[in-house]
């Protein structure tokens, strides 16, 4: 009985298509979901796509900090953003607007999170 419980489940596991990591959604799919939450209004903070958007953007800004991180120790950082730089979610969502559109479900969030640095805080 337990082994057909396993096969049964090893069935599921490679029928459903494998979850985005956190941080790999694409800036169409994260807009659309922002924009959705902002007609919520207060009720948004109940929403599990609040959620879901609160930990993309973490994944992609610890996705950034790791890149820079790397980049820094090879002395050639993509930016240079001042120590314990806060991101607003104005302005980030400003810059993801600024994606053209055929090209936002091409672009992920960890890049838009790195293209967002680079152009807020160039290095001189």
């Amino acid at each position: 009985m337990k082994r057909i419980q396993l096969i049964a489940i090893a069935g599921l596991l490679v029928a459903t298509p494998a979850l985005a990591a956190p941080g790999d959604m694409n800036v169409a799919t994260f807009l659309a979901k922002a924009d959705a939450l902002r007609a919520k209004g207060a009720m948004a903070l109940f929403s599990s796509d609040y959620k879901a958007l609160k930990s993309e953007g973490e994944a992609a800004g610890a996705d950034y900090r790791a890149r820079l991180n790397a980049e820094r120790a090879a002395g050639r950082p993509s930016s240079c953003p001042p120590k314990g730089a806060k991101v607003s979610s104005d302005k980030l969502l400003s810059f993801l607007r600024s994606y053209p559109e055929h090209v936002r479900p091409r672009t992920s969030m960890k890049q838009a999170m790195g293209d967002f640095f680079a152009q807020t805080y160039p290095c001189n």
